[in-house]
């Protein structure tokens, strides 16, 4: 039997017997590509406001002339903490989501 390009197969999956599913490559490097990109959509929002709480507090710092570096780690903490506690409920849910269609064999 001829396979085309992108057909290599891999390993069968499954433990059972007469469970021979085999997995094409180029679905594996659309689960893998759609893995990354969910890993950068679940961060950005934490990354973000992370980001932001550290600029405002080093304008405070500029604007006060204070210039000590441990400053920005308690605002930074707490935005971050506050952000997973509101976003972290969305982001187990894409999770979660992305996972039931990898393992169901969809894409």
């Amino acid at each position: 039997m001829a396979r085309r390009a992108g057909e290599l197969r891999t390993s069968t999956l499954g433990t059972k017997a007469g469970d021979n599913r085999t997995v094409l490559v180029r679905d594996l490097a659309a689960l893998a590509e759609q893995a990354l990109l969910l890993s950068i959509a679940v961060s950005i929002p934490v990354i973000a406001l992370a980001a932001l709480a550290s600029l405002v507090v080093s304008v405070v710092q500029a604007v006060t002339q204070v210039t000590d570096s441990t400053i920005a780690h308690l605002p930074r903490l707490l935005v971050v903490g506050l952000t997973l506690a509101v976003a972290g409920p969305w982001m187990g849910a894409q999770i979660v989501a992305f996972a039931v269609r990898a393992f169901s064999g969809g894409s």
